[in-house]
């Protein structure tokens, strides 16, 4: 990750490099982007009141700042945004939920203010925590975000904090700082050995999201106050920034990996975004001068809830299994979602199989299937269990549960087939 980090950093600065040489426009989809602009342009923000439904508008508000010539570096560093952006439209990991996209790009112009014309919004499934901002306006939420955040207060701080990231041209200044300390030779010899000339798709995507949002100490702690300040303008709770950033220092302490407990925590699946004690002291520091604010937690709660079993799955390939406890303990603390949260809980005691995990994933499955929103799963790992401890008639009524509750499983002729052996007297 770190030669590939490299490679798109320089190569931002080649393709900005190179525009403003030839004076015409880099390879990008801006003609397409810049069209479609209007039809992504979001609402204006609802009263909180309202925010649950979508709003209604005859004409999207304008964007706050008109496109770079392309001769210039910042013409440039839009036109590397617009490639990402086509990707980001094109991946096969964009979530098209229209209640969940339209939620979030209500909260995200409540807090965007002036810039709420600006932002054209995706939700990418990924199961890490990570939101960006490009210098043309497009906006990332990735799902392991979504899924960490304990409430929409968090979340508007998030974004909010990105839009400082936009507002204050933070992308621009790391591309001049690039250039400064790279000439334009040196950058395509290292381009040459280092990168190649056949990556593509989302390795090119990941690097360019990647060199264009590593931003510096004092960006990130700048951005942290402009993120504060247009949340709790917008009404949202100011204790929420702070808790955020402590709850993101404590999920890497939870970490399986010794390696990762050592790192210093970012807010970025990139080795961007770092966090560090001082940004959380002077987030705390300013919301002890506050008053109110609320966290709406039942709404984010609400419009999450559909994603919690797929995005909980997604988290568990990641197999740190310390981290997604903490995560589960976080979601559990006000008593709802209790099935699927205990099922997961049993699937990583399942998966771990350390000492005594047989015997907590067990009580963990039948705490899920206690719940009404327990997965169908839990019923197939019970009854594999129970066949496989000579409970045949208990297995097969677990597994014939299962099948009721999944009638389109797609393991269903192997579990009926189990079912078969089991009645026949087979394990």
């Amino acid at each position: 990750m770190r030669r590939l980090l490299t490679a798109s950093i320089l190569a931002l600065a080649v393709a900005t490099s190179a525009a403003a040489q030839d004076g015409g426009s880099p390879v990008s989809t801006a003609p397409e982007v810049a069209q479609e602009s209007a039809a992504h342009a979001e609402p204006t923000p609802a009263s909180p009141e309202t925010a649950t439904q979508p709003s209604v508008q005859l004409a999207p508000p304008q964007p706050s700042r008109a496109r770079p010539a392309v001769e210039t570096d910042e013409g440039g560093l839009w036109g590397m945004s617009d490639r990402a952006e086509q990707e980001a439209r094109n991946s096969g990991q964009l979530e098209d939920d229209v209640a969940l996209n339209t939620y979030l790009r209500d909260v995200a112009c409540r807090v965007a203010g002036q810039y709420c014309g600006d932002i054209r919004l995706y939700v990418m499934n990924r199961p890490y925590f990570n939101a960006s901002m490009a210098p043309n306006g497009y906006m990332e939420v990735w799902s392991g975000l979504l899924l960490r955040a304990e409430d929409e207060a968090q979340l508007a701080f998030v974004l909010g904090h990105e839009i400082g990231h936009y507002s204050e041209r933070h992308s621009l200044a790391t591309l001049r700082a690039i250039r400064g300390r790279a000439g334009a030779a040196m950058v395509f010899s290292i381009i040459a050995a280092g990168a190649g000339v056949g990556i593509i798709g989302d390795i090119v995507y990941l690097g360019t999201i990647a060199s264009v949002f590593g931003f510096s100490r004092e960006n990130e702690a700048a951005a942290d106050l402009i993120g504060y300040d247009h949340a709790v303008a917008a009404g949202y709770d100011a204790h929420a920034g702070h808790k955020l950033w402590n709850n993101l220092l404590a999920e890497t302490q939870a970490s399986d990996n010794p390696d990762t407990r050592r790192q210093e925590t970012r807010a970025s699946i990139f080795r961007t975004h770092p966090l560090s004690a001082d940004r959380v002291e002077a987030l705390t520091e300013r919301a002890a001068q506050a008053n109110g604010g609320e966290t709406h937690r039942e709404r984010y709660r609400a419009a999450i809830r559909p994603f919690l079993d797929e995005w909980l799955r997604a988290d568990l390939r990641r197999r740190d299994y310390g981290q997604t406890w903490l995560v589960l303990d976080r979601l559990a603390a006000h008593g709802e979602d209790l099935g699927v949260i205990e099922y997961y809980r049993a699937e990583i005691n399942r998966i771990r199989r350390g000492e005594g995990d047989r015997e907590r994933a067990l009580q963990h499955y039948a705490n899920a299937i206690a719940q009404p929103d327990a997965p169908a799963g839990a019923w197939r790992e019970l009854g594999e269990y129970a066949a496989r401890d000579g409970r045949a008639a208990e297995a097969a009524a677990y597994l014939s549960t299962y099948l009721e509750r999944a009638p389109d499983a797609g393991d269903r002729a192997l579990v009926e087939a189990r079912i078969a052996q089991l009645a026949g007297g087979g394990q």
